[in-house]
């Protein structure tokens, strides 16, 4: 099928919109027609190149939600016309990080960046020149059709609006799980959350919802903290050097029990400050990414040991994909947790720069794309 897509050609390259041509489902997959693409930070680490990919053209996008329009061979699990939303990671069910419960680690996880698809090895993108193109997360949603492999696929409920729905297949279940699930926020506890973008802000909910005591946002942009209230927090700095005397005078000098670091790129020189901001015994969670080939970290190495603190990694915010979409949407649609918000911005696909212009300046929680009868 022919359509347009926003291709990545290079480092520090912006998006190009050009014409591509997505294959047909083969045994396994499904083609989907979408109608919305949240614009998360990930995607940008392709274009600094922090995310390293195999090849160029690369198509960007992994947060999708929209209407199956065909199925493949042997695929049971939806039919043509289901409302799906797609998790960036896939969850097949059978190999032992599934079957353990951590479906985030998903043994599939291991193809997300070579662009070949899981079904077969082959590639289902194509520039008009020919050119195999790479999807980010073997998903590419900055196009209006994508055809993923059914492990990538979860069936949602009809009455959900596209435009959150896609932000569930990633930034919304990151933060959230990262506060429930990895960080393990608990009643009374004080959370800090550094970074109050698309992820940071349901690490916010999430730990408010988890009933923590209060929620603490981190955050240089002004915008990030006084939309942070919405979702939450109870107090808001601009800098970790700034939030350290008044959470030790909140809390009687014990730190926070919990905190979460969701800033769009992270830094080694970012891993000390958080563990002085978080108690003995305390954990820090990181979710941010950084660069892969960063390898330096500072961080206290006496105290660390002395004061027994934790440092933790998460991923997806811990979560099995196929049964926490639908649940954290079936929050949404009670009222218990907010997905309006998040959504500052829509722009079109020819739009696509300036919406990753605007989150980078702060002025954006998350920019989506919707796609009209003219993108396709």
């Amino acid at each position: 099928m022919k359509t347009k897509g926003a291709i990545l050609r290079g480092l520090n390259q912006p998006w190009s919109v050009e014409e591509i041509e997505v294959g047909d489902p083969h045994a396994g997959e499904v083609m989907v027609e979408l109608h919305a693409s949240g614009m998360c930070h990930s995607d940008h680490h392709l274009v600094t190149g922090d995310t390293p990919m195999p090849a160029f053209p690369v198509m960007g996008g992994h947060e999708g939600a929209g209407k199956v329009v065909q199925v493949g061979e042997g695929v049971t699990d939806v039919k043509v016309g289901d409302h799906v939303v797609f998790s960036f990671i896939p969850s097949c069910g059978k190999c032992e990080p599934c079957v353990t419960g951590h479906s985030n680690l998903c043994d599939l996880g291991m193809y997300l960046l070579t662009g070949e698809s899981i079904s077969d090895g082959t590639r289902r993108i194509q520039t008009a020149a020919g050119e195999d193109v790479i999807p980010m997360c073997l998903l590419g949603t900055f196009s209006p059709y994508a055809t993923v492999h059914m492990s990538s696929v979860v069936k949602i409920d009809e009455d959900i609006p596209f435009e959150v729905a896609c932000l569930v297949g990633c930034g919304v279940t990151t933060g959230w799980g990262s506060a429930t699930n990895v960080a393990e926020v608990e009643p009374g506890e004080t959370v800090i959350v550094v970074g109050a973008g698309g992820v940071g802000m349901n690490s916010v909910q999430g730990a408010a919802v988890s009933g923590a005591k209060r929620v603490i946002v981190i955050d240089p942009s002004e915008f990030h903290r006084e939309e942070a209230k919405k979702f939450g927090a109870t107090h808001a700095y601009p800098s970790m050097a700034e939030a350290i005397a008044p959470v030790m005078e909140m809390t009687w000098g014990k730190m926070a029990d919990k905190t979460i670091i969701t800033v769009g790129r992270i830094n080694g020189e970012d891993i000390d400050p958080a563990l002085t901001l978080t108690r003995k015994g305390g954990r820090v969670t990181v979710v941010g990414m950084g660069g892969m080939g960063d390898m330096d970290v500072k961080l206290n190495l006496f105290l660390f040991t002395m004061l027994q603190k934790e440092l933790r990694g998460a991923i997806f915010g811990g979560a099995n994909p196929k049964a926490e979409i639908p649940d954290l949407l079936s929050m949404y649609k009670a009222g218990k947790l907010n997905l309006d918000d998040l959504v500052t911005k829509t722009y079109s696909l020819e739009e696509i720069n300036q919406g990753y212009q605007d989150m980078l300046d702060g002025k954006n929680i998350r920019g989506v794309i919707l796609y009209t009868d003219e993108d396709r």
